[in-house]
């Protein structure tokens, strides 16, 4: 509808000032959660539980929170869990230990079990009208930001088109998981999940769009280590387009170990 368009072309401009702050967690997170210095990576340091993330900053409507998969830890059952909560992480007086039920339970908050085998939570065919109008902002998202592949080898320069081919099942190391809010014509909203690129389908609706509704990331059981994929709308930062110019005058990704280069810009360049 209208409304809705018009709501998402006000919606861009915060996206795109709130995109590079949002990607990172917040300060606020489960008692065995560590993050790096830049809050683009969470790793559990004991247990199963107590994981629980949370985006530094609200949403706006359609700007996917991305996170890859970095580490696996053998002998937990049960995988990563994402979603979205209208709770300020700040006024957590307590970090739940899990998201699932604990944070659930508190209301305001939708989270999922990310699976082997994960499909559509809930199904079209109900007979609401559904608006897909911030499809647009996902399609201008490269491709190779959403979807994960394995980690580049010392040959693998000669096997690109195989290693773009080389989509990973989602719960694998290096699998990309992303979360969005999707505005709707009863100025509601649903919630997408974004496994490798591809779109979910609607995990849950009447999400309160009044409300300001932050990423939830639960780094639990098997996976040990996430990191946040900044996401970038429209034309590159000047970040990336340095990261393209250093990947095009390199032999090989590994290459990029024996530059003399910080090692966080070595981090970000040698990820696609």
């Amino acid at each position: 509808t209208a409304v809705t368009r018009g709501w998402l072309k006000i919606a861009a401009a915060a996206m795109a000032s709130r995109c590079r702050l949002g990607a990172r967690f917040h300060c606020v997170h489960g008692t065995n959660i560590r993050l790096d210095a830049s809050r683009t990576q969470a790793t559990r340091v004991e247990s199963f539980a107590n994981g629980l993330c949370f985006s530094q900053e609200p949403l706006a409507p359609g700007q996917v929170f991305l996170v890859e998969i970095e580490e696996k830890e053998l002998g937990w059952c049960g995988h990563l869990r994402v979603g979205l909560t209208a709770h300020d992480p700040q006024s957590l007086q307590v970090v739940p230990e899990y998201s699932l039920p604990d944070l659930v339970n508190m209301g305001d908050s939708w989270v999922f079990a990310i699976t082997r085998s994960h499909n559509r939570v809930a199904q079209d065919g109900d007979g609401s009208p559904q608006d897909s109008s911030w499809k647009e902002g996902v399609k201008k998202i490269p491709q190779d930001t959403l979807v994960g592949r394995s980690k580049p080898g010392r040959y693998s320069h000669i096997l690109d088109e195989l290693y773009k081919t080389n989509v990973l099942p989602a719960t694998a190391r290096r699998s990309r998981i992303g979360v969005l809010y999707a505005p709707q014509p009863d100025g509601t909203a649903d919630m997408h999940i974004l496994i490798n690129g591809e779109d979910m389908g609607p995990s849950a609706r009447g999400l309160p769009l009044t409300r300001p509704l932050y990423a939830v990331v639960d780094v639990f059981a098997s996976t040990k280590s996430v990191r946040v994929i900044p996401v970038e709308y429209g034309f590159p930062s000047l970040q990336t387009l340095c990261r393209l110019v250093i990947q095009k005058h390199i032999v090989h990704r590994l290459a990029i170990d024996g530059l003399d280069l910080p090692q966080t810009l070595k981090n970000f360049c040698q990820r696609e």
